[in-house]
């Protein structure tokens, strides 16, 4: 198989933001970091420095959308969010309903305490999202 360009995966939140990469097959998603949100600017430059650090310039958001298939609070502050790097990357979109859950279910089946480690969460959300992606555009 040849070596794809790899994927970097964000489920940003307002306080955190979960960073997953996916591997030089474009197979699987491992996680990388959680980034404290405290100041845009900075989560920003910290997404760009993964970006290099992976030689990408795919960057896949989750976008939480309402039951409903509308744009919410949430949905809306991860558009605006990324929107100075728009130019710069390729930004795709994933559907991320439930995602945070998922996460949840495969940090129980694994014994992991997360409950007070919401950045395990976060990081652990981001590659749902990206293994999701993976295996919808296979």
């Amino acid at each position: 198989m040849e070596p794809k360009e790899r994927i970097v995966a964000l489920d940003i939140g307002t306080k955190r933001i979960g960073v997953a990469v996916s591997d030089a097959l474009g197979l699987g998603a491992s996680p990388v970091k959680l980034i404290q949100r405290n100041n845009d600017k900075q989560a920003l430059s910290e997404i760009e420095k993964i970006c290099n650090e992976y030689r990408t310039n795919t960057i896949l958001i989750g976008i939480p959308y309402n039951m409903d298939g509308t744009l919410g609070f949430q949905a809306k502050n991860c558009l605006n969010f990324i929107k100075p790097l728009e130019n710069k990357y390729k930004i795709l979109k994933q559907d991320e309903r439930l995602s945070s859950q998922a996460a949840e279910d495969i940090l129980k089946q694994k014994g992991k305490k997360y409950t007070k480690n919401k950045g395990l969460v976060d990081t652990t959300a981001a590659c749902v999202i990206l293994q999701e992606y993976l295996e919808n555009n296979r």
